[in-house]
């Protein structure tokens, strides 16, 4: 059966088209006027896109499902209109062999509502100095490697890791933390931390093991990609790396650039992410580096917790914020209505440059004969974000509440409807 997706505004190559969109077998027939097929969606007044691509979700599965599962983190993604994701190592256990990562790949792609890339750790456990086989990692399914969630401590484990990458081809996709300048802290080190009472996080902490890893990697020449940056100096770093041809991507995290230290209103853990919070002047770095290309792309983290793991005290609770139901909307709302960024610029940071970066062949673009991955959104109709209507298990943001515009309408998944509002 055919289906054409009529009447919408159309992200297609850079450009916002007005065109009809035809779908059969699982994939995109034809783009183009007065288009027509069996069945019709009406997507007048909407916004058709690739279906989002997000290359850093936490879906906790195995071993952590209490806080969220494939199932019901692929569904959180399609309710954000993302259609292909990149799923951390970071469960129980960590995929370090090929055994594991097949079990994971396979589990992925039974249970998930949308298409799931499987990371391998970068270490074993992600805590060790014990690198594992890369090759077999990849020929049972990884596309790529990150320790996310902790930083790789010894300069010598991660050269030794950056040369083994880069002889199998792969991304080092790197949580950039030093331990022992994080030093237990919880928030920025700034005078939120001082008023809340709070221990800092200094940014260095981020910024002294980049700095370090640039140098490894011009050295090894590997594709390393920097997860969540979130400080001035970070930027900075990798704007001068990319000028002097290191083979570097970095990506930014929704909340770093909606928020900032100073809009955490009181001790609460549904503001304690890592990185934490920034500055003003952070944030304003942060948007400079989207706006002239040494931000590569955004990308969620999106990171559940149960609701007992983000209550009390910041010290005790969890790190991490769901992203997955928010981003595309809040980003929208923030930074497209007021003007800060263009809708091209915005979905182009959301679905073709994460696909360019990692190399992905089969999303992030609408063209004849590619997978149907697509989202339909409402950009007129404002909403209100709220718990009751997030798919995810966790429910640990600070942005429920908000009124947004840009909610997701329909996410089709290779020509079939896996998500509709």
């Amino acid at each position: 059966m055919k289906t054409v997706i009529k009447n919408g505004t159309v992200y297609q190559n850079g450009r916002l088209i007005n065109a009809d969109v035809l779908i059969e077998d699982n994939k995109i027939a034809a783009i183009g006027q007065n288009l027509k097929a069996d069945k019709v969606i009406n997507a007048k007044d909407k916004l058709v896109t690739p279906g989002l691509v997000d290359v850093h979700v936490h879906y906790r599965d195995p071993g952590q499902t209490y806080k969220e599962d494939i199932r019901t983190g692929s569904m959180a993604a399609a309710c954000g209109g993302f259609t292909t994701v990149g799923a951390m190592p970071n469960v129980t256990p960590v995929p370090n062999t090929p055994d594991l990562m097949k079990k994971m790949v396979k589990e992925n792609q039974e249970k998930g509502m949308v298409h799931i890339l499987q990371y391998g750790p970068v270490t074993n456990d992600e805590t060790t100095d014990i690198i594992p086989d890369y090759k077999a990692l990849k020929k049972a399914g990884a596309f790529a490697l990150s320790n996310d969630g902790h930083g790789v401590q010894t300069a010598q484990t991660m050269y030794l890791a950056m040369k083994k990458a880069q002889a199998n081809d792969l991304i080092i996709a790197a949580h950039a933390q030093d331990d022992s300048l994080f030093n237990h802290g919880v928030i920025n080190e700034g005078e939120k931390a001082e008023e809340l009472d709070l221990p800092p996080v200094t940014e260095l902490a981020e910024t002294t093991q980049i700095a370090r890893d640039l140098l490894l990697a011009q050295k090894t020449g590997v594709h390393y990609h920097i997860c969540h940056v979130s400080t001035a100096m970070s930027v900075e770093l990798v704007r001068m790396a990319k000028a002097r041809g290191i083979n570097v991507s970095c990506e930014v995290a929704p909340h770093h650039i909606l928020l900032t230290d100073s809009d955490i209103p009181k001790n609460d853990p549904y503001y304690k992410m890592n990185p934490p919070l920034r500055s003003k002047k952070d944030q304003a770095a942060l948007i400079v580096g989207m706006l002239d290309g040494t931000i590569d792309l955004i990308a969620t983290d999106h990171a559940p917790h149960a609701r007992k793991e983000k209550t009390g005290d910041m010290r005790d609770a969890a790190f991490g914020i769901t992203g997955s139901e928010t981003a595309f909307s809040t980003l929208y709302t923030k930074f497209v209505k007021t003007g800060v960024l263009k809708l091209e610029q915005l979905l182009s940071l959301m679905t073709d440059q994460p696909a360019k970066v990692f190399n992905l062949k089969n999303c992030g673009y609408l063209e004849p004969d590619a997978e149907a991955d697509i989202a339909i959104f409402d950009l007129e109709q404002e909403t209100e974000l709220k718990e009751k209507d997030y798919l995810s298990k966790g429910v640990n943001t600070p942005f429920t509440g908000n009124k947004v515009f840009g909610e997701t309408v329909m996410t089709l998944v290779s020509g079939k409807v896996v998500y509709e509002r």
